[in-house]
């Protein structure tokens, strides 16, 4: 029997999910796109199909609103591609009506620069007791690099030690200063502290003060930022035997600059201010003015390459794996008119979304990606535009503690 999808918030990766999904007529009856604003809505059902694309106009803040669209349009499941601010709400709402759930980003408070699962998490006996699945952090980082990781653990080796995922973005979009996501989650997340995973413990860092040149495949070396990232969270409780779990960025030294610029003059506050009798959120009026990251696809050039750098041991002897992908923006911007930061998200998304509307990855309460079988996640990948490459044994870019070389 066919399903019945919603999808919620109609960005960049919105698009790419919409697109993608639509062309799943094998699986889904079909779609209901919503978003705040209902005309970005429009632009991306006209272009999506075979699947029919209905639209909608919904405030994701509104629970009872939620409910009563997910109800009129009977959906069966849900993919959140709004704002992590949103995430609870739309939670709130899948178990009012029995929709199980799916999102790219774990919740965040509007008035706090933090991230983290334990919000969501606290759902898992709610979600339990109602026989719904919710399926958190199905994008790129976090969601396939869950996957890469557990892929490696299921058929590599008994013991993960070492982890670092490094994410490079190569591509030129020939503006002077813009995000390839949401401006307002973007720059929050690499103007806040620094942290990672060793020795049991986690250790802070001032924001962007380790970093190290990274070589990328097909890419070259780029200079890379250690960041927080929720995967690593989950990752270290799912894993316990993991000694070091680390995430790395790349950023030009012009986007460090503009950064540093606009965080020293105020405009990456989220501390509201008094302006015209208007309270406003600095941060938010910058993201008004900035590129909207889904206008950047047709010109972009270049590449991603995002992956996991693993160190760990099979029957007592130490073995690396490197598991990766690199993504062109012209072949996203070919596939789905989006450049490659919104396809390595919304791709992602469609797959978990798919698995779960197929029962392959239906289980009742709150999960992260790297609790479900990888396999049927790893072939599709492929089939849907994201290949997959893996290294065993090959040299690491980041060493062993105590060890001068990888």
């Amino acid at each position: 029997m066919k399903k019945r999808l919603m999808i919620i918030g109609a960005g960049g990766v919105g698009n790419v999910v919409v697109r993608k999904s639509a062309r799943m007529d094998d699986l889904y009856e079909a779609i209901l796109l919503a978003s705040r604003t209902k005309s970005k809505c429009d632009a991306i059902a006209k272009e999506s199909f075979p699947v029919p694309v209905e639209t909608a106009s919904v405030d994701a803040d509104d629970v009872q609103a939620l409910c009563k669209l997910m109800t009129s349009f009977k959906a069966d499941l849900v993919i959140n591609v709004a704002l992590p601010y949103q995430d609870l709400s739309i939670m709130e709402a899948c178990l009012e009506t029995g929709v199980h759930y799916v999102d790219t980003a774990n919740y965040e408070p509007k008035d706090k620069a933090e991230f983290e699962y334990s919000w969501q998490w606290a759902y898992q006996e709610k979600f339990k007791k109602a026989g719904l699945t919710a399926i958190l952090g199905s994008g790129f980082d976090p969601g396939v690099t869950n996957v890469f990781t557990s892929y490696i653990a299921k058929h590599y080796l008994d013991e993960i030690q070492y982890l670092d995922i490094v994410d490079c973005n190569a591509g030129e979009h020939g503006k002077s200063f813009a995000t390839n996501f949401n401006p307002e989650i973007n720059i929050r997340e690499i103007t806040q502290h620094g942290k990672y995973w060793e020795d049991g413990l986690w250790k802070s860092t001032e924001p962007l003060e380790i970093h190290q040149s990274v070589e990328y495949p097909r890419v070259g070396p780029k200079e890379s930022y250690l960041l927080f990232h929720e995967e690593l969270e989950s990752l270290v409780k799912h894993y316990p035997t993991i000694k070091r779990a680390r995430f790395w960025m790349t950023f030009s030294q012009q986007y460090i600059t503009y950064l540093q610029v606009l965080e020293n003059v105020g405009m990456t506050s989220i501390k509201p201010i008094k302006f015209k009798g208007i309270e406003i959120q600095p941060l938010q009026f910058l993201k008004a003015v900035l590129p909207e990251p889904s206008s950047l696809g047709e010109h972009y050039q270049g590449q991603t390459s995002i992956g996991c750098q693993i160190r760990g041991l099979k029957q007592g002897e130490e073995h690396t794996f490197f598991i990766f992908n690199n993504c062109s923006h012209q072949m996203a911007y070919q596939d789905v008119k989006a450049q490659g930061v919104s396809f390595t998200t919304g791709v992602p998304a469609s797959i978990g979304a798919r698995l779960l509307a197929q029962g392959i990855w239906k289980k009742s309460g709150v999960w992260n990606m790297e609790q479900f079988d990888p396999d049927p996640f790893m072939q599709l990948l492929p089939q849907l535009g994201l290949p997959w490459e893996l290294v065993v044994d090959g040299t690491l870019a980041f060493p062993k503690p105590g060890v001068a070389h990888a």
